[in-house]
């Protein structure tokens, strides 16, 4: 510099016109060299397929004239050649950004290459890093409480919503489950079978008469039209009623009496003009054992077509029934025992072994605090008695082909007071009638008044109605051996019974 000419000041890079470069600080000739390269070489988002140059990309490399002085001459610093209209060489190892300047051509640059282990940034992978846990924090009161009471409300939520699941089985649709469909077929001998074939001839009776009115039961004997019930169950209509009885499938149809029997209370009754009779089989009584099973068919309290079912209890159980007024209707049965429910409404109905035939009627029940004679009052404690199906048949064919029945007699009277063991030959009460009637079946072999009678055919009597009860099990005509005691001995005797006509 020239001594007492004072220095210029030198224009900064951002005083500088737009395009101008800083004066060398060298001086000279002309010459050219290479700005700084930059440190990490291109950066290859600048180049496609990523896009352009960022500003965090280096300043490419500039190249620019540099002026050579004359051996010798100092040239001032505002002498120097001026720079061409070129971006200045960065002056560190980043370049400066200028956000005026024209954007730098781009050119292709092929990435360097990769170590084996290196990250390829157009992968826009990054290697996983586990975070670190964040502390615990501390609840503030307040968030603490709602926190509390959200827990709660969500509690007493799903303990209701679980309680009404469970009670209704959820929330959708209610869906039972449910068995398939089965065959309706029942096997003969089972209870369903018997009733299936027993129903349509089963009848119930309604009858009105001598301001009384009942219900029973009754079942078919035969395609004529004939009808097997009780005595008892008639009994209303004797002095004229009406009997109307109602069949399994609704036809009714009115009932006349044929005949009945008071001693073995039973009763034939007749239907005309129905058609389609459904008349039962009848098996046989004496081969009916202790425990075979037996179905009851019947109307108790007037709810027609009720089955019930159980077992012989007992069989040869001598009962009587009936007794009221003057005594003269007492029914005296050696009856067929039965658990099987038999109610008020079931007289007269019949009693069936297991292949479907009628061991018996169903005529009298022993009620608790009640007599024995089913009347309307009290209900089964699985007592019931039936009338045997031999005795009741041959009763039957007697009222239908005379109008009256015939009962099996000795020719004794019985003192009915006797307060011993079997029954005594005597005067009946007030002292009326005849011992032993003069050539009947129990003077013929040699019984006389005060004798005591204790055994039927070996079997032991307690009093004068089962007496009564022994004798009426068999026809007319039939043999008896009875045991007789006289003077503290006893003795066999055979007796042939006779007939009398029943009321």
């Amino acid at each position: 510099m020239d001594e007492g000419k004072a220095a210029e000041p030198q224009p900064t890079w951002w005083s500088r016109p737009r395009g101008a470069s800083a004066p060398h600080p060298a001086g000279g000739a002309q010459a050219t060299e290479a700005g700084p390269k930059p440190l990490h070489g291109e950066d290859p988002y600048s180049t496609p397929p990523y896009g352009g140059p960022g500003p965090w990309a280096p300043a490419p490399p500039v190249q620019r004239p540099v002026a050579t002085p004359a051996r010798g001459t100092r040239l001032p610093a505002q002498a120097q050649a001026p720079a061409p209209e070129t971006e200045p060489a960065p002056a560190g190892p980043f370049a400066r950004y200028d956000p005026w300047a024209p954007p730098a051509p781009s050119r292709a640059v092929p990435p360097p290459p990769l170590a084996p282990d290196a990250h390829d940034p157009r992968t826009l992978r990054v290697p996983w890093f586990p975070l670190p846990a964040a502390p615990p924090r501390r609840l503030r009161p307040r968030t603490a409480v709602a926190t509390v009471v959200l827990a709660l409300v969500a509690g007493c939520a799903g303990g209701w919503i679980g309680a009404y699941a469970e009670r209704t089985g959820g929330f959708g649709a209610v869906e039972l489950s449910q068995a398939p469909a089965e065959a309706t077929d029942r096997a003969p001998d089972s209870v369903a079978g018997i009733a299936e074939r027993a129903l349509p001839g089963v009848v119930t009776i309604h009858v009105q008469g001598s301001g009384e009115q009942g219900t029973g039961t009754g079942f078919v004997l035969d395609k004529r039209g004939h009808l097997l019930t009780n005595h008892h169950v008639v009994e209303p209509a004797e002095g004229g009623g009406d009997i109307r009885v109602t069949f399994h499938g609704g036809e009714t149809a009115v009932a006349e009496v044929v005949g009945t029997d008071r001693g073995y209370d039973l009763a034939v009754l007749r239907v005309e003009g129905v058609r389609d009779l459904h008349p039962l089989p009848l098996g046989n009584s004496d081969s009916v054992r202790v425990g075979d099973p037996v179905v009851a068919i019947g109307a108790p309290y007037d709810l027609a077509g009720t089955v019930t079912a159980g077992i012989i209890s007992a069989t040869e159980r001598p009962i009587t029934a009936g007794g009221e007024g003057d005594g003269s209707d007492v029914s005296y049965v050696d009856a067929l025992q039965t658990d099987a429910p038999i109610n008020p409404g079931n007289s007269g109905g019949p009693l069936m072994d297991a292949r479907g035939r009628v061991i018996g009627i169903n005529s009298a029940i022993r009620a608790a605090g009640n007599g024995l004679p089913e009347s309307g009052r009290g209900g089964s404690i699985g007592l019931g008695f039936a009338i045997p199906v031999n005795q009741a048949k041959r009763v039957a064919e007697e009222l239908i082909n005379t109008g009256r029945a015939t009962h099996p007699v000795i020719g004794v009277t019985l003192d009915m007071e006797y307060p011993g063991e079997g029954a005594r030959v005597g005067l009946g009460p007030g002292g009326e009638g005849t011992p032993v009637v003069p050539g009947g079946p129990a003077d013929r072999a040699g019984i006389e008044a005060g004798d005591v009678i204790t055994e039927v055919d070996g079997t032991r009597v307690r009093g004068g109605e089962e007496l009564i009860v022994k004798i009426r099990s068999h026809r007319p005509g039939d043999r008896l051996e009875l045991t007789v005691e006289r003077g503290g001995r006893e003795r066999t005797v055979t007796v042939v019974l006779g007939s009398a006509t029943g009321s």
